[in-house]
């Protein structure tokens, strides 16, 4: 599939006249604008005649699936993968800063309450994936001419999911009511007995420990477990790994619960025809013509998608624009951190190696890569840069071509 963009810059239909696209370009008559997803942009005045297309986004924490569908097939088709990095750098960054205060302005008064929020805000791991969602559907509008959008918003109730016997003021009634803390809470939650020895140590002092790390973990009860004094050094120390299964939480649907509707509510302030459904409405019609659950066929037939061709489409992933600068002095400037650019070569570079496609994932002074497809399927830790080819500069959204991978309506 090819995509086409008019003169005066408007998306147009996309083709697969592979021929009469090779002709235009060879006669100079059309340029290429982007190679991944594979856009031409006209070089000479033409007709602007579309079609009715549907955009649908099953949106999702961690992945979003893309199907854009006209009468006859599809058209566009990806799953993305968003960044679950935010927590943890936000931390880093707030201790960083914590240390420097202590460093440098130790002598200062305090200065936290003078901040305020902005109405409407958001943490910024949410305010990042609702940004994600509406940069998406931008880039998708530029290549094609998208006519309606369509999003699931599905409803969760997070306290139904926990008892399915709750009701009416018991909402507000949580599960550490009549704790005076969550140390408390853990602690009569597991009987007052370490989980991993069951008291057999005979030791008395108790310990709440964080089965994953505070920074990204938190301290939300799911989190914590209660360990004996000694059970609690030895994990700490790495002699003891304790077989407990790590509770996931429910963050995905606390995402979905959050902004689902607020990314409806901001897509219909640009676009004209913006509607929405539920996951139930999907689920049955993805059951009735027989199409398996995954993002992208979520969201083939949340734009309507029947029995139209389909096609393999694209996978994406979401990576860091730029790490952050370090440098080794308050008035030095040099950089603590490699070059942007190493022999003309950037990190996730799009390069090609022995006809194969991948990813600049690391790289080395000395000028030998490491170079991945967007899976993570290592192809080469340690190839040399005169044997890449650079065939896209790195994007916030790496895309790679899916072969043979969608599924049949």
């Amino acid at each position: 599939m090819v995509y086409i963009i008019s003169k005066t810059g408007k998306p147009l239909m996309p083709t697969k006249r592979l021929g009469r696209v090779r002709h235009l370009l060879k006669d100079g008559l059309a340029k290429v604008v982007q190679r991944t997803p594979f856009t031409i942009q006209l070089l000479y005045e033409s007709e602007e005649y579309t079609q009715p297309i549907t955009l649908g986004i099953d949106s999702g924490y961690q992945n979003i699936g893309v199907s854009v569908v006209t009468e006859k097939e599809e058209v566009f088709s990806a799953e993305v993968k968003l960044r679950t990095d935010i927590i943890k750098l936000n931390s880093e960054r707030r201790a960083y800063r914590r240390t420097r205060r202590n460093r440098k302005t130790w002598h200062r008064k305090l200065r936290f309450l003078n901040r305020k929020k902005d109405k409407g805000w958001l943490a910024p791991s949410i305010q990042h994936k609702i940004d994600s969602h509406i940069k998406l559907v931008d880039m998708v509008k530029r290549i094609l001419p998208i006519t309606k959008i369509n999003v699931e918003v599905a409803s969760f109730d997070i306290q139904k999911i926990k008892n399915p016997d709750i009701e009416g003021v018991n909402y507000q009634n949580g599960a550490q009511l009549g704790f005076w803390n969550v140390r408390e809470y853990v602690l009569h939650r597991d009987g007052h007995i370490c989980r991993h020895c069951k008291g057999k140590s005979g030791d008395k002092i108790l310990n709440v420990h964080h089965l994953k790390s505070r920074q990204t973990g938190g301290d939300r009860p799911e989190n914590l477990i209660t360990l004996c004094s000694n059970c609690h050094q030895l994990v700490s120390k790495g002699k003891l790994k304790l077989n407990i299964k790590v509770s996931s939480g429910l963050k995905a649907e606390t995402f979905m619960t959050m902004i689902r509707w607020r990314i409806v509510n901001l897509l219909r302030q640009t676009n004209t025809n913006v509607s929405h459904t539920y996951g139930y409405l999907t689920k049955c019609k993805r059951i009735a013509f027989g199409i398996s659950k995954s993002h992208v066929n979520d969201a083939f037939v949340i734009a309507c998608g029947t029995i139209q061709q389909r096609m393999d489409g694209y996978a994406m992933q979401q990576v860091r624009k730029c790490n952050r600068k370090l440098y080794k002095g308050i008035r030095s400037h040099i950089k603590n951190t490699a070059p942007r650019l190493v022999f003309g070569f950037q990190r996730f570079d799009k390069v090609l190696w022995k006809g194969i496609e991948c990813f600049v994932f690391g790289r080395r002074t000395r000028g030998y890569f490491d170079i991945r497809r967007l899976d993570g399927t290592k192809l080469n830790t340690d190839v040399k840069y005169t044997e890449l080819t650079l065939l896209e500069t790195f994007r916030t959204f790496l895309t790679e071509r899916k072969v043979g991978n969608s599924s049949p309506a």
